[in-house]
């Protein structure tokens, strides 16, 4: 994937969750996680994706890499 698709599948997602609005964006997020999860099908790539997602959130000008 590279930086043109990445921004366009983030685009469609963003756009779905304003569609949605507020109150259903946590459901919908849960869900995309677990269906991408499922679709990764590998437990050591998902780990690491949600510590460096923690590690985005802590020390945010760390960025996405």
């Amino acid at each position: 994937m590279n930086d043109l698709d990445l921004d366009r599948v983030y685009t469609q997602l963003c756009h779905t969750l304003g569609k949605l609005g507020e109150a259903q964006t946590s459901q919908v997020l849960s869900r995309f996680a677990l269906l991408a999860t499922l679709e990764i099908n590998h437990a050591g790539k998902i780990e690491t994706l949600i510590r460096r997602d923690a590690h985005i959130l802590e020390a945010p000008e760390a960025g996405i890499h």
